[in-house]
């Protein structure tokens, strides 16, 4: 297969959001260096990084101008120095947190890059190595699931909280998922017990007979991580933060000492890769074990065309989107 010298890709060209992407046709296509693969992008992932990123509130994001997107799955047309496991026309996932992925080819980590497993399509493999190890550290290495237990599940309707919701039911804990009145009949049919949209701490209280959830996955933050931590079951209770869509929320030890005695935990997906390899091995393993077992399967993404960019994630951050989103180059 001939690679060309340049291509389409979405630049990134301010920090003002979404708006801020612009198409460019002569971006050029890079080679791979060592350890490396380039792939033609079939479909890339959207995702609140790329939003976080997009507004210059990603620590030690990318730059403008840049290449946008974090995650790809395509074919690989070309391998480098070094790469001896895969081969062009293999096809597989990955991500690269510096960007790259909206775009016709890109360059991606051989060690990180995942085969698409067999019988699904690249559209179909994306959240495999973003969204689903994310909801199940979540879930069972930091959050510590069990059977009886009740969890809270924030934008439950997403593509992690989708994710989550199938995982938590499979682990035999009661869900109680957080969604907007539209989104609940999604929730329910990935088999959330409840679905709830206001009211939250009183709510959660309410349907736990005043006990509190025994864990939280938290992605929302500004104000409703205060509803969560009052949701959450005194002493024993949990709640994993990964994600903070509706802004930074403030938390001080006079609060954890006197107001909310639960666990608070920080989940990153990177940093849980970097810093403790053993346990996202173990995470990433039993992901396998529960698509082998069909607990997750292929889903199929809401897709956008390449140009149409800034409306997916415009979309995406304004919570308007149900489930993964996809942009085809």
């Amino acid at each position: 297969m001939s690679i060309p010298a340049t291509m389409r890709a979405l630049q990134q060209t301010s920090l003002n959001g979404p708006q801020g992407l612009r198409l460019i046709t002569d971006a050029p296509v890079l080679r791979p260096g060592p350890g490396e693969v380039l792939i033609r992008v079939i479909a890339a992932g959207v995702n609140f990084v790329d939003i976080s990123q997009a507004r210059g509130t990603y620590p030690d994001g990318p730059q403008p101008p840049y290449l946008a997107g974090i995650e790809g799955a395509g074919e690989v047309v070309a391998v480098g120095e070094g790469v001896t496991d895969l081969e062009p026309g293999a096809h597989v996932i990955g991500v690269d947190i510096k960007g790259g992925a909206f775009a016709e080819y890109m360059v991606l980590s051989a060690a990180a890059a995942l085969p698409v497993p067999a019988g699904w399509t690249d559209e179909q493999a994306l959240g495999l190595v973003v969204n689903w190890p994310t909801a199940l550290a979540a879930l069972k290495p930091l959050g510590g699931v069990a059977a009886g237990q009740t969890v809270v599940i924030h934008a439950a309707a997403g593509g992690t909280g989708q994710a989550a919701v199938r995982m938590a039911k499979h682990y035999g804990a009661t869900v109680i998922a957080t969604a907007s009145p539209g989104k609940h009949e999604v929730v329910r049919a990935l088999g959330a017990d409840q679905a709830i949209d206001a009211d939250l701490a009183a709510e959660v209280l309410r349907l736990t007979g005043g006990t509190g959830a025994d864990l939280v996955l938290e992605s929302v933050g500004g104000a409703t991580l205060e509803a969560s931590l009052t949701a959450t079951k005194r002493v024993t209770g949990r709640v994993v933060v990964y994600g903070l869509a509706g802004g930074e929320a403030a938390i001080t030890n006079w609060d954890l000492v006197y107001k909310h005695q639960v666990h608070v935990i920080g989940l990153n997906i990177g940093v849980l890769i970097q810093a403790a390899p053993q346990i996202f091995g173990e995470v990433m393993g039993e992901l396998f074990e529960l698509l082998a077992a069909g607990v997750l399967g292929p889903d199929q993404p809401t897709t956008y065309a390449l140009t149409e960019g800034p409306k997916a994630l415009a979309e995406l951050e304004a919570r308007a989107t149900v489930g993964k989103l996809a942009l085809l180059p």
